[in-house]
């Protein structure tokens, strides 16, 4: 069922591929989107970290489209509000994919979640700002 992995790689790449090799397309792209909202968690966490004085950023102005995935709204929102710190958002957004992915949760209603918990995130990093 596993493809095997190159052997050059460490330990936690290889299991990495080899579990990546035993999903399915959708839990593929799934985890690729996870993957890249990690990545990007961490160049924000490093900008951050590299910047003496920050100011209170605006979110952009990215529209929901009509049809939309569960995995292209975390891509949405993540590129939406790149100053929200994602450990706070890490457990709840991966526990909605994965009702979506693994319950069969209508994906509109796991966005529509996803949309709150980021903007509720927002006010708090502008509350940050406020005090």
């Amino acid at each position: 069922m596993f493809a095997p992995t190159p052997l050059n790689l460490p330990k936690s790449q290889r299991r990495l591929l080899r579990l990546y090799s035993g999903l399915d397309e959708g839990r593929k792209d799934s985890l690729l989107a996870f993957a890249e909202f990690l990545a990007q968690q961490q160049e924000n966490a490093e900008t951050l970290d590299a910047s003496a004085t920050v100011e209170a950023q605006s979110p952009l102005d990215i529209p929901r489209p009509e049809e939309e995935s569960v995995v292209a709204a975390m891509r949405r929102l993540t590129q939406t509000y790149p100053m929200i710190e994602r450990d706070a958002l890490l457990d709840r957004a991966s526990s909605l994919m994965m009702a979506h992915m693994l319950q069969g949760r209508p994906a509109a209603d796991v966005i529509d979640e996803l949309e709150t918990l980021f903007s509720q995130h927002y006010q708090h990093y502008l509350q940050q700002f406020s005090a």
